[in-house]
Order: structure tokens, then sequence, then C-alpha cells
């Protein structure tokens, strides 16, 4: 008898799968790490099949390490890296480029042609997102601008466009041999080509896009079955299916409006649930699905989109060789006692919410004799907290609420300094789950609730189990002050690009 679920976590820098049981308990886990393509500054790719060739090690790693099978799996559900765009030919499964990331910026001159028409913000009503590079409607229309004979293709239904869920999906219910061609509403809903209210493809965007409908995939609600599993997972059904963010929003149990997780990954994303309307932003967040559970009506989520957060630890490490991990840069910025004025505006891809500034270029602020790395590293954590005030202060304008709590999950959150400093700019309690994996749960909850694993979102919510929380213990003056000097950092970012 089946005793777990599974989920797929396919990230922007690694992909993972982890077992969870009834409790939401991690039993097995099993991750690897892909290649970032940088081919031209601003332009950042994925090997599309060295992606799919990690998500069958990683899932046969994980269930080997514990002495599992398909067989103890009741289910499986997939949680992805959003809007980073692929296609491929269907017939022969091959990509015929690589998937372009999210943070990717080769779209700009297009947001500049279509902004100069009708504004940054003339697709919000029906997207409930401003014109950016984020985004894969205009990535998919750089590739058929660029590839030769995708479009053509496209229009036959020979090639076909897929987020990264989707593209797994396809390969998992057996790729040319009847692979599935599906997307969920979350993942749809960051093309810039899903309309919020009809919950399906927006004929309108497609024509001032130029996308063939043909090349689309099927729209599903984000727990439901959706076929059977090949390979290693031979015969477990894919049951779940959920863009990152929106799955760590349920895996942090935020089933009730006004409740709020942040994710502190490659980027950062803070979500708060709206409940079943979707409020307009002014205040230049993102409205998105939060998650649609079966037959049950959408979930809506207000979002702040932060592009660069553990990426520019990555950076530190990587590019300037500040630290040898990144787990150092915690106590290499305990070596100081503030960050000696120094402010480090990570705008590598431009500025998501709620500045949406693609000319702005990441720049060091603040800097004399004085500084050392450790106030480099300092600065550089202090970021991710900035950025995230800001979104929330934004999310509060939109919403009327103020939050009673920010619940906290991915890699960061292991970081007490970051932690700490983020209660104190934000002035409210910041709160870590026991299992901060919540992306991959949320997933799996997905597929638990379609499979009767769990039986209702009260299961989710009972799993919840706090850890540890952190509480302001900073001045409101020092406060105001270091927040100020930030959004000075940031005005000089812009119209650099």
């Amino acid at each position: 008898m089946a005793k777990y679920v599974g989920a797929i976590d396919q990230g922007t820098t690694s992909s993972r799968f982890i077992v969870f049981d009834r409790q939401g308990e991690i039993v097995a886990i099993d991750q690897r790490e892909h290649a970032q393509i940088t081919p031209k500054p601003g332009w950042v790719e994925h090997d599309a099949m060295e992606i799919w060739r990690n998500t069958q090690a990683v899932v046969a790693g994980a269930l080997a390490g514990k002495g599992l099978g398909a067989s103890d799996l009741l289910s499986v559900g997939l949680t992805n890296q959003r809007e980073t765009t692929l296609i491929w030919n269907r017939r022969t499964g091959a990509p015929l480029h690589n998937a372009i990331v999210w943070m990717d910026t080769r779209t700009d001159g297009f947001v500049r042609e279509f902004a100069a028409n009708g504004g940054q913000d003339f697709l919000r009503e029906k997207t409930g997102l401003p014109l950016s590079t984020y985004f894969s409607g205009l990535k998919l229309r750089w590739l058929f601008d660029h590839v030769p004979g995708a479009r053509k293709g496209a229009e036959s239904g020979e090639v076909l466009f897929g987020t990264m869920d989707s593209w797994i999906a396809w390969n998992l219910a057996g790729g040319v041999e009847g692979g599935r061609h599906i997307t969920d509403v979350t993942n749809a809903s960051r093309t810039q080509l899903m309309n919020l209210a009809t919950l399906d493809w927006d004929q309108d965007i497609l024509n001032l896009f130029d996308i063939p409908r043909a090349c689309l995939p099927e729209i599903r609600s984000s727990s439901e079955e959706m076929g059977l599993a090949t390979g290693v997972l031979a015969g477990v059904p894919l049951a779940g299916m959920l863009g990152d963010q929106h799955a760590a929003l349920l895996g942090q149990a935020c089933l009730e409006p006004g409740q709020a997780k942040n994710t502190y990954g490659t980027g950062c994303f803070l979500l708060m649930n709206t409940g079943g309307k979707p409020y307009p932003s002014r205040c230049g967040l993102i409205t998105t699905l939060g998650y649609k559970l079966g037959a049950a009506a959408p979930v809506y989520a207000l979002e702040g989109s932060i592009a660069i957060a553990g990426a520019l630890v990555q950076w530190l490490r990587d590019n300037l060789g500040l630290i040898g991990a990144s787990s150092d840069i915690e106590p290499l910025a305990r070596t100081v006692e503030d960050n000696g004025g120094v402010f480090l505006v990570p705008a590598f891809s431009g500025l998501y919410a709620p500045h949406w500034r693609a000319d702005a270029r990441g720049l060091v602020a603040g800097l004399t004799h004085f500084a050392n790395k450790g106030h480099l590293a300092r600065a550089a954590l202090e970021a991710t907290a900035y950025q995230t005030r800001e979104a929330l202060d934004a999310m509060t304008r939109d919403s009327g609420i103020e939050i009673k709590e920010l619940r906290v999950d991915g890699g960061m959150v292991v970081n007490e300094l970051l932690m700490q400093f983020q209660s104190d700019i934000l002035d409210a309690p910041v709160v870590r789950p026991q299992v901060i994996e919540t992306t991959a749960l949320g997933a799996a909850y997905a597929a638990g609730l379609a499979t009767g694993f769990w039986h209702s979102t009260g299961d989710i919510a009972a799993n919840w189990r706090f850890d540890k929380s952190w509480r302001p213990s900073m001045a409101r003056d020092q406060r105001e002050t270091l927040f100020s000097q930030w959004n000075k950092a940031v005005a000089r970012s812009f119209d650099w690009a």
C-alpha cells in the first residue's frame, strides 16, 4: 500500500525530488545542480535536456537512497521555476533552443516597443502583470523571431511551447510516446498570455504578440489527476502542478486572505493570499493565481517579485571570490557591527517589484576607506531584506491589510543574521516552519489532495509547525534611516542601460 507522496522540484539552479509522509515530513531527498549558461550580458539560459536527465536522476536517487519504489508513492506533484521558456519538437522531443530563463533580459526591446503603444500597464487588467522581460510571452515571441522554422512549426502544432512544468510533465508521461502537453493555472498566469478572469489563453494578446494558439499547452487546475508517469515512476499519477512560489504559498499553509509568505531562493518572492478576488495592484505588484484545487474556485494572490536574492551571495562567491561557500556569508557579515554605510543594489537584471525598471543596473554605494569585505557581505544580506520591505509596503498599500507575521522559507532562512535584520527592517515577526522545503511540500499537498492522501486543506493547516521566530529589536529612527539610505541607492541604479 502506498505510504507517501513525491514532489519534483525543478528550480533555477537545481532539480530535486522529495518524498513526504502524511505529516509533511521529509522521508527521502536527492538534488542535482544544472549549468547556468550566459552567452551575452543579461542573457541566461538552461539546457532543457540536462534538466530532464537530472530530474530522472534525482527521482531514482531519492527512492534508491531509502529503498523505496514507485509502488510506495500514491501520487507525485511537480513544481518549477516559473516564466522560463522553452520550445521543442513534438515528434522528436528535441528542444529547438536552450530554455530562456525567467531573469533573462533579451526581450527589453519588445517591452519598449509595446509599452510605447499602450504604456507598461496596458495588459494589467487582463493578466495582472506589467510589461516586463520577466514573463514568458515575449520570450516566446523572441524565439519565434530568431529560431528558423519555429513559428511555422508552432502554427501546425509540431512545435510546442511550455514553461518547465510543461516540459517535465510531457517527458514524465512518455514524451514522444504519448506525453501530455499541459500546464496549470499558476504557471499559465505567468506567461502574460492567460486571462485571469477566464483562466484561458487570451486571443487578443496572442494576436498582439503574434503567438499561434496551436503551440500552447492545455491549462489544468493545480490539483487533479493529469496522467500516469513512465520510467522510474511508472504507474504513479501526476496529480499536482504549481509554479514554485504558488507551491510555497500552499506549503506554508497560507490558506486565508491576508496570510503571507516569502521564499528566499535565487530570487525572493513575497506572496499574500487575497482569496477569491484578484486585487489589481496600484503599487507595482503582480496580481496572480495563488492556486486552484480541483473544481474549487481559484485563489488569487498579490506578489512582490525580486530578481536577485540568493543569487547575490552566489555572485560574491563565484565572481568575486569573496567567500568559498554560500554558507560563509553569515560569519563574514558578523565580523562587522553594521553595514558601515555600504549599500549593494543587485539590479543585475533590472529591478522587478515594485519598481519595474529594466534600465536599472547593480551598484555599490556608500564606499569609504573604512569599508571592508565584512561590510560588503552584510550589505548583500541586507539588500534582500530591504527589497522585501519594499514589496511588503506596496502589498499593504494595495490590500489595506497589515500582516501579523511573515512566514519564511527557502535556502537563505538558515541565515539567522538575515532573519533578524528582516524582522527589524519590517518591524514585524518573521517565522520559520520546521519544514523549510515548502515549495516541494506544496506540490506534494496538491497531488495528495487530488488522490486522497490528505482529505482537506485542514490537514495542511494542521501539518504546519513552527520552528523559530525573530522579533524586531531595532529602534524606529534607525530603521527608517537605513531604509531611506537604501531608497537613495536604488534611485542611483536607474537609467543605466
